[in-house]
Formats: structure tokens, C-alpha cells, sequence
């Protein structure tokens, strides 16, 4: 026996079907509707070959490094003030943009494309796949980012004023602590997450929130394993901190931080909040 539906539900008998539909074109999806096209995005990137992952994702890896590119040519023009990091932050979303909007792989955005499929559908086949996945996206972005800092640190793409800059910026963006660094990798896989949720309703505002969501990383001051890695990278090979350092100081607690922010938080509370639903 099927339940009635609720006429408060449905729109008024008076609208003709032409306002019907434009009523229906500007609803919001519901949660179980954007689950499943999460669900199904994931499900086709966990099936895809090994091959295009690691090229999406080098390409990644490459393409989110013109954030720090951005926050270096701004950073050069400005003077000391107060305000300035607010300013400069807004280079850090360029990367962003052109990864995301540009559908290349990142890393922070399969913690919970990745996993919804595991998590609807929990088989060793789904855990498989997605370490599988995880695993070739996190390599292939480090290398992209790797590629792009050597090339900073020889000063092959940028003016000696870009790298006196861009090692101010990447000094202070990797100085916490591995403990502090971890932490602050929790808010930005949340955040991260939140994008692959939102824009199924965006409805051609895709640019905006993802800028806007990256600045507020950018100002908070979090990790992001991907971006921060050029940064770590750049002061490896510019002789600023050892390549230990880098890895073991900065790149795994943010990648810790992130997997637990974006998995851990946002990617089962997501699920979560539709499983009562999609398991009738």
C-alpha cells in the first residue's frame, strides 16, 4: 500500500502546467536526490581505469598549483597591512577553480564522492575500489604539485619577486606544528566535501561557491593536503626545510586532517541524514 501524498506537498491546483514545470525547475533537490547523484558520480569515477584517474589527477595536481602562483603575484603588489591577507586569500581559490569546475580528480573531493557508494553499498568490492582510487589521485596530485614547485624553486615560471614571495606565503602556511597541522586539515576536508554537495543545486552558481567556500579556507588558515603540498614541496627544494619535513610535518597530518574532516565528518553525516530513507 503506497502513502498518499500530502496535498500541501504539491502546488496550487490555480498554476497552469508551464508554471508547474517552472516551479519544479527552481526547487532544490532533496537530500536523497543529491545523494544519489553523488552516489552515482562516485559510483562511475570508482570504475574508471586506473590510468585516468592518474592523469586527471596529475593534471590536478598541476592545475591547483596556480593558487599559490595567484597569492605570489598578489602578495608582490600589495603593502604590509593588516588587511592583506584578505586580499592575497583570494589567489588561493584560483586552483580551486580550475580543478573543480574543470572536473579534474582531487584527493579532498573523492572523501566523499568515493565513499558514498561504500557507504549505501558496504562489500570489500567498494572498499577495494575506493582505496584503489584514493590511492591514485593522492599520488598523481603530489606529483603535479611536485612538478610545478620544482619549476617555482628554479625560478623556470616565475620572476625572482613571485618566489620571494611565494616562500613567504608557503613559510607561514606550513609553520604549525604536525599535531596543529592535523587539526586544521579537519575544517578543510569538511569544507572541501561541502562543495561536492552543494553543486548538484547549484544552478550556474558553481564558480561563486566554490570561490567562496576555497577564501574561507584560505582566510581560517586550514590545511589542504593537495595545495599545501605544493607549498611544503617548494620549501623542500628552495633548501628552507628538509623533504622530511614536509611529508612527515605538513603532508600526512593534512592528509589525516582532511580524510577525517571530509570521510569521517561530512561524508557519514551525509549519508547519515538519507540512510532511513534510501533503505525503505
Amino acid at each position: 500500500m503506497t502513502d498518499e501524498a500530502n496535498p500541501e506537498d504539491q502546488p496550487l491546483s490555480g498554476l497552469s502546467d508551464n508554471e508547474i514545470d517552472a516551479v519544479a525547475q527552481r526547487k532544490a533537490g532533496s537530500a536523497k536526490v543529491v545523494h544519489e547523484v553523488i552516489r552515482l558520480q562516485g559510483d562511475a569515477e570508482l570504475g574508471r581505469p586506473l590510468l585516468s584517474l592518474a592523469f586527471s589527477a596529475f593534471a590536478a595536481g598541476v592545475a591547483i598549483s596556480a593558487s599559490i602562483l595567484a597569492e605570489a603575484s598578489i602578495a608582490m603588489r600589495l603593502p604590509e597591512a593588516p588587511w592583506k591577507e584578505l586580499v592575497v586569500g583570494f589567489g588561493y581559490t584560483v586552483g580551486f577553480v580550475l580543478v573543480i569546475l574543470g572536473n579534474l580528480q582531487l584527493f579532498t573531493e573523492s572523501t566523499v564522492t568515493a565513499v558514498l557508494p561504500l557507504a549505501t553499498h558496504p562489500t570489500l568490492r567498494n572498499f577495494g575500489r575506493m582505496l584503489r582510487l584514493w590511492a591514485a589521485v593522492l599520488w598523481a596530485n603530489l606529483a603535479g604539485t611536485f612538478l610545478v614547485a620544482l619549476l617555482m624553486a628554479y625560478r623556470i615560471i616565475l620572476s625572482a619577486p613571485q618566489l620571494d614571495a611565494a616562500l613567504t606565503i608557503s613559510t607561514t602556511a606550513t609553520a604549525h606544528a604536525p599535531g596543529d597541522v592535523l587539526l586544521l586539515g579537519m575544517p578543510a576536508g569538511f569544507l572541501i566535501a561541502t562543495i561536492a554537495w552543494i553543486l548538484p543545486n547549484a544552478r550556474g552558481g558553481e564558480f561563486w561557491i566554490v570561490v567562496l567556500i576555497t577564501y574561507a579556507i584560505a582566510i581560517g588558515g586550514f590545511s589542504h593536503v593537495v595545495a599545501g603540498s605544493g607549498e611544503a614541496w617548494l620549501l623542500a627544494l628552495s633548501g628552507r626545510t628538509s623533504f622530511t619535513a614536509a611529508v612527515f610535518g605538513y603532508i600526512l597530518p593534512a592528509l589525516a586532517g582532511n580524510v577525517i574532516g571530509g570521510t569521517g565528518l561530512f561524508a557519514v553525516l551525509a549519508h547519515g541524514q538519507v540512510r532511513p530513507e534510501i533503505a525503505k
